[in-house]
């Protein structure tokens, strides 16, 4: 091959490269918040975000639309549930967390509150 066929194909394989990543550009993005904050979200983080938004839907609203927006310039790549309670806190929102204490009783998962009844009761 001559050096202007090789010219000729690099030319080639540049606009083919330029016109997909400018095909790329165009695009819309089409995913939604919620599978942008899925990509990020770790552990805990949904369990935070849904009891959050239950309890404060305005401020939840814009606190999502920051986070994709953080998510998909790619400033953030991953959010723990304990991360997501801590910055909510600092925003002022506190968020409060169904919470149980769980043990194992002769092959069962008791509550705290089942067991502390069963000790009235046996008195």
């Amino acid at each position: 091959m001559s050096d202007s066929e090789l010219a000729a194909i690099r030319q080639k394989k540049l606009r083919e490269i330029q016109r997909r990543f400018s095909a790329k550009q165009t695009q819309p993005d089409t995913t939604g918040p919620k599978d942008v904050l899925n990509r990020i979200f770790k552990d805990r983080a949904w369990e935070v975000f849904n009891s959050a938004t239950a309890q404060f839907p305005v401020e939840m609203s814009k606190v999502r639309k920051i986070l994709t927006e953080l998510a998909v310039s790619g400033k953030i790549t991953q959010v723990t549930g304990e991360e997501l309670f801590v910055f909510l806190k600092k925003l002022g929102l506190d968020v409060k967390l169904n919470t149980t204490i769980t043990y194992a009783s002769h092959g069962q998962l008791k509550t705290l509150e089942e067991k502390m009844k069963e000790e009235l009761t046996k008195t």
